[in-house]
């Protein structure tokens, strides 16, 4: 059931972008690329780790263009930068930035089962009195 809502979530996140970046035959004979890029948690939402990746994406030729949420942002690069792509210390087509969507699956699973085995001791312990 829940696969089933993340897949039905994941389809619709694709549409909404595919509705908000329209992208014009001269955009894209230009030579420009394109990127979505996201951050599992949200950490867009801090306007400096927000300039800290943007930095970092700019040594890549990546410019900012806008952000849709605190999850994900657009950014375009002329073609041409590639050639500077080899002296990177990090992948520039990357789309996740900082932890990533596994990770932070995990993450969130792991807490949520510590709070109920805490929640079910907690009512064990009182409950018996």
């Amino acid at each position: 059931m829940a696969a089933t809502g993340a897949i039905i979530a994941a389809k619709r996140q694709q549409e909404e972008e595919e509705e908000m970046t329209p992208y014009s035959a001269k955009d894209l004979a230009d030579g420009w690329e394109f990127k979505i890029l996201r951050s599992a948690a949200g950490r867009f939402s801090d306007p400096f780790w927000l300039k800290g990746v943007l930095d970092e994406e700019a040594r890549a030729g990546w410019e900012f263009l806008e952000k849709f949420d605190n999850f994900r942002v657009r950014l375009k690069r002329p073609a041409s930068a590639r050639e500077r792509d080899a002296s990177l210390n990090f992948d520039p087509y990357r789309t996740w930035v900082g932890m990533g969507q596994g990770k932070f699956a995990v993450l969130l699973t792991a807490g949520i089962l510590v709070f109920g085995f805490a929640l079910v001791a907690i009512i064990a312990h009182f409950g018996g009195r």
